[in-house]
């Protein structure tokens, strides 16, 4: 074989996501962006609330960014970065990732398919909601 096959998130349920995580926060009053990308970091889907501040738009598409391509949540990339000065150092040189609470990986089975990124809130907030909105479509945020 000279080629590999890797799920990624289908659109649909990309957007499903991202309208699930907005239902949720609005009800809370909450001011959020997000975003889902696949597990290569590509924008699958993104919204956000109207009071949500410009900046967090870009903060979800990164944290979103950083949890598929890790297959491991920003709090957790964190946490391991926090024991690592080697890892924190060449962290410094790449523009996209953030570990920020926030951002989750979302699996199907044994395959992280995509990233999902919520901001704007307090880091509890945003994984909560992040979360909930991946098993409300039956995946599993990791």
């Amino acid at each position: 074989m000279k080629s590999l096959t890797r799920q990624i998130i289908a659109p649909g349920t990309a957007l499903e996501i991202v309208q699930t995580a907005l239902a949720d926060a609005r009800g809370q009053g909450l001011e959020v962006a997000v975003a889902v990308t696949d597990p290569f970091g590509v924008l699958a889907a993104f919204g956000k609330t109207d009071g949500a501040l410009a900046s967090v738009g870009t903060f979800a598409q990164d944290k979103a960014y950083t949890a598929g391509l890790q297959g491991k949540s920003t709090k957790a990339f964190g946490e391991r970065m926090a024991s690592s000065p080697s890892l924190t150092m060449g962290l410094a040189s790449r523009e996209r990732f953030l570990v920020w609470g926030g951002g989750v990986s979302i699996w199907e089975g044994d395959a992280c398919i995509g990233g999902l990124g919520v901001s704007g809130a307090q880091d509890h907030e945003d994984i909560a909601i992040a979360e909930a909105a991946i098993r409300a479509v039956g995946l599993e945020p990791r």
